[in-house]
């Protein structure tokens, strides 16, 4: 290194090197601010939430809102806490599916299916909902529209077109048509039409559909819109994007690990499979995000089979697995009354409600993830911590924790009984079995014996 000369600077190149450095540094703090505006911050009430998908039109004989309102009481007690409302929006009639249509061909984003009711009944269902502590988010079709949306024939320019200067539908979707994106005027107008339900109805946000095929950048700016009004939550149809979940949305949905359980059910896959899985979640998603995890939903059930079609006896052991995991579990509209059958997408097909067989099992969960700081979302919930060595690879099992309160888990994924014995100090101690209340003691050596998909969750 060469030594300086001893050299005298003139005040004004002193001057120059102050302000650069200074401008060095406000850049950086602006850099920091933006990097720290892409971080979204959580409503404090979806901390210990669970998730709840309703189907309107398949959920009561009447089909219509204000028949579904008088279920809130039944979902209050089963301790529900978000009602993800499948849209409510009036259907396009032209190039319609089926008879009554898919939801997800929105003719007015303004206006509510005349079938399920008027705009007033819609409020009334968010008030009551709100009185017994619940919250609504809506869902939203940002991606496309029906061919007979006033928007069509207003503002064609709004729509991407092909080579050939026709309207593009994606897919097989042919009831809908593509937005354009590059369009200002387009982008402006759906963000005045997601705050226009949030002003009206006083909803709390949205279940966004195919949110991946939407720029990032769109909901992004969407988001900061709707947060003028209120604090909201926001849900991505989506797993393949991770900056979704970096401001826009708080959750997405945890497909792989779906079909992880399936697989499972089948014996195609094994517990360590999981373990791997989220080994790949924690490198890919913000540690704030929360992924939604669920043995159906209305795609899943409508086109894919019922969950005794997908995963037999191995069901409620799957239900455990998605409710107990670092995520929120997700329950679909007919769920706790055991449905078993594939509804109808674009005929009336309304929900048999006669037997509750699972409404215990939910309510103890929702309880449970509420109650137990271990198992509440994202940054708010407990660490994750692998119970034994994973030598018997049909056994999932593991611990969370946070500031003193447990939760253990053991579930057997497999068709054969199975046996865990305890050898990890940070389980031992006395606990309270989550479904029978009975009080199990853990210590060095204790054996745990389970049958075919059969689960033991303790908490203390």
């Amino acid at each position: 290194m060469k030594k300086l000369k001893n050299r005298l600077f003139s005040p004004a190149i002193i001057l120059l090197v102050i302000v650069f450095l200074v401008g060095c540094n406000s850049n950086q703090t602006s850099t920091n601010n933006q990097n720290e505006k892409k971080e979204i911050m959580q409503s404090d009430w979806s901390k210990n939430a669970n998730i709840y998908e309703v189907n309107i039109r398949q959920y009561t004989e009447e089909g219509t809102i204000k028949a579904f309102q008088k279920h809130l009481p039944r979902l209050k007690e089963m301790g529900v806490d978000i009602l993800w409302l499948m849209p409510v929006f009036p259907v396009g009639e032209l190039n319609r599916k089926g008879t009554l249509g898919s939801y997800y061909a929105v003719k007015d984003y303004q206006d509510i299916n005349p079938e399920f009711g008027n705009i007033n009944d819609f409020k009334e269902l968010v008030k009551e909902a709100h009185n017994l502590g619940m919250y609504v988010i809506l869902d939203w079709v940002a991606n496309h529209s029906a061919w007979d949306n006033a928007w069509a024939t207003e503002h064609p320019e709004w729509y991407e077109r092909d080579s050939a200067g026709k309207l593009v539908s994606p897919f097989d979707w042919t009831d809908v048509i593509s937005f354009d994106y590059n369009n200002k005027e387009m982008r402006n107008a759906m963000t005045d039409a997601l705050k226009f339900w949030i002003t009206e109805a006083d909803i709390d946000g949205y279940r966004c559909d195919v949110a991946g095929m939407v720029p990032t950048d769109f909901w992004d700016n969407a988001r900061d819109e709707m947060e003028t009004i209120k604090p909201v939550f926001m849900l991505a149809e989506d797993e393949d994007n991770p900056d979704l979940l970096r401001k826009a949305f708080d959750m997405n949905y945890g497909w792989k690990l779906h079909h992880m359980m399936n697989g499972i059910a089948k014996g195609e896959k094994n517990a360590n499979d999981i373990w791997d899985y989220f080994v790949w979640n924690d490198s890919v998603y913000p540690t704030k995000s929360y992924r939604m995890y669920f043995t159906s939903n209305h795609d899943e059930n409508s086109w894919n089979g019922t969950v005794k079609e997908r995963m037999g006896d191995a069901a409620e052991a799957m239900a455990i697995l998605s409710y107990t995991v670092p995520g929120m579990g997700l329950i679909y509209s007919g769920q706790e009354a055991g449905l078993d059958k594939r509804l109808e997408f674009f005929e009336k097909d309304t929900i048999n409600w006669e037997k509750m067989v699972y409404a215990d099992l939910y309510k103890t969960l929702n309880n449970l993830k509420k109650d137990n700081p271990a198992l509440w979302n994202g940054e708010f919930g407990g660490s994750f911590e692998r119970l034994g060595d994973g030598s018997n690879q049909y056994v999932y099992s593991f611990i969370r924790e946070k500031d003193g309160n447990k939760v253990i888990v053991l579930i057997n994924m497999s068709n054969e009984p199975q046996s865990f014995t305890f050898a990890d100090e940070m389980a031992y101690g006395n606990y309270t079995n989550a479904f029978t209340t009975e009080t199990i003691v853990i210590e060095e050596n204790t054996s745990i014996d389970l049958q075919p998909w059969k689960y033991l969750v303790l908490s203390k």
